[in-house]
């Protein structure tokens, strides 16, 4: 069976010091970087958030403030801080991340209209990123993810790949959550596991 590893959004923006960090973000890189050396995957994938510096999920760019909530193209966007900004620093992966076995890169979250949390398709499931079809090209049929954050592109990364017909697992000790509410995290577990899900401890 040929298996891929998903590695989500593990940029400076979202680690420590980051415009918009995970709390213990930094923890997990010794974590994949472990899992990359001791473990034999046919594809290994990063997604790398990619915003236009007038993208409609920041707060800035609609007057608002960060953690409020508005209604874009029909669905509920939740207001950002600027982060992941196209040729930035931030969007940067982060450089203690092992990237030599990296086989493909998906940028998402380009379009000014429409936020893009799975490294599959935007919010709105309008537009595909590429990566179920390259999954699919490779004869992929189990895919483990790891990254940022557990809570948004981590679980909708996980549940996209799992609705694409991948058996899919979670490295739990892979990721961390931004808990915009107390307990993101462990609802993110319970969400993805009455999915289907695979939780590896």
């Amino acid at each position: 069976m040929k298996k891929a590893l998903i590695i989500v959004d593990v940029q400076n923006d979202f680690c420590e010091g980051g415009a918009l960090a995970v709390p213990e973000a930094n923890s997990i890189i010794p974590y994949i970087n472990l899992l990359l050396e001791e473990n034999q995957y046919d594809e290994i994938i990063l997604t790398q958030d990619w915003h236009p510096a007038n993208h409609k999920s920041f707060a800035s760019n609609n007057g608002k403030n960060v953690g409020e909530t508005i209604t874009l193209n029909g669905g509920s966007q939740f207001m950002w801080p600027d982060h992941c900004v196209q040729g930035t620093f931030g969007a940067e992966f982060h450089k203690d991340l092992n990237r030599d076995k990296v086989t493909h890169i998906i940028q998402k979250g380009k379009n000014v209209e429409i936020d893009s949390y799975s490294g599959f398709q935007d919010n709105n499931h309008f537009v595909k990123t590429g990566l179920e079809d390259y999954l699919k090209y490779h004869d992929i049929q189990l895919v483990e993810i790891v990254g940022l954050a557990l809570d948004y592109c981590v679980k909708f990364t996980a549940i996209d790949a799992f609705n694409a017909g991948f058996i899919t697992c979670l490295h739990f000790n892979g990721t961390k959550a931004v808990n915009v509410k107390p307990d993101s995290a462990r609802n993110t577990i319970y969400d993805l596991v009455e999915k289907g899900i695979t939780i590896l401890a």
